[in-house]
């Protein structure tokens, strides 16, 4: 039986999130036997609630305060029901339909499964040039400070098993941005299986990054080694024992 949960993490995407739901909930129904969506709002000043309570198939939890996209997520990922999870940002940057491509690697044994921009055979991507360029940035940090070996921590569309999404999302202590790279890192100390799918990806023209949050994400990626030192020294620990 194909099923799949889907979660939204939301900030006052009111206008966006109609047309959205309406393809997610269509691409849903002719591609999965069961499946959830779920919209998890991160304090809105919108009308957000009133927007997905007109959708009988989507559940909506919310935030009391604004809390950042890593607990959003995190959320949303601990309330679902289903084998499968996906999130996915809002905007579809990535299209629904890659959900698929995902899947097929979860199918073949991984347990989180990342949609890549930057893996051999990637598919179209449109980036511009100073997204690029803090792209690069933020990635060779990544691999110099936390997590070698992944081409695309960033990409807001990933797949887990739910058994994997339940042990590292519980542990995962970053809010903000930056917590992929957290969840990545403690999915691979946890000893589960990392997949990359080449994904299409458009960058939508309204992105929440600030001016200033490059730094602030670079002050949380420092944070990852020093929050997870005890999971580090468990394993290390163990590795010994064997």
């Amino acid at each position: 039986m194909r099923e799949l949960s889907i979660i939204f993490p939301s900030y006052n995407e009111a206008a966006r999130l109609p047309d959205t739901l309406r393809r997610v909930l269509e691409f849903c129904r002719r591609e999965f036997d069961r499946f959830e969506l779920i919209v998890v709002d991160d304090g809105s000043t919108d009308n957000t609630e009133e927007v997905v309570g007109e959708f009988e198939d989507v559940r909506y939890l919310c935030n009391e305060v604004n809390r950042g996209k890593g607990e959003t997520v995190k959320r949303g990922m601990l309330a679902a029901e289903l084998d499968t999870i996906l999130f996915s940002d809002v905007d579809l940057s990535t299209p629904i339909e890659e959900a698929l491509a995902l899947m097929g690697a979860i199918d073949k044994g991984a347990d989180v499964v990342i949609g890549s921009r930057r893996f051999d055979g990637e598919k179209q991507v449109r980036r511009s040039w100073p997204r690029r360029l803090m792209a690069w940035g933020w990635r060779t940090l990544v691999h110099l400070l936390v997590l070698e070996g992944i081409h695309d921590t960033q990409c807001g569309f990933k797949m887990f098993r739910r058994e994997a999404a339940r042990e590292v999302l519980a542990r995962q202590r970053l809010e903000g941005w930056a917590f992929d790279v957290e969840v990545l890192y403690l999915a691979r100390r946890l000893g589960y299986e990392i997949a990359e799918v080449p994904v299409e990806w458009h960058e939508a023209g309204d992105s929440r990054l600030g001016f200033f949050s490059p730094f602030w994400m670079a002050l949380d990626l420092l944070k990852v080694r020093r929050l997870h030192r005890k999971l580090r020294r468990e394993k290390e620990g163990g590795a010994g024992e064997d």
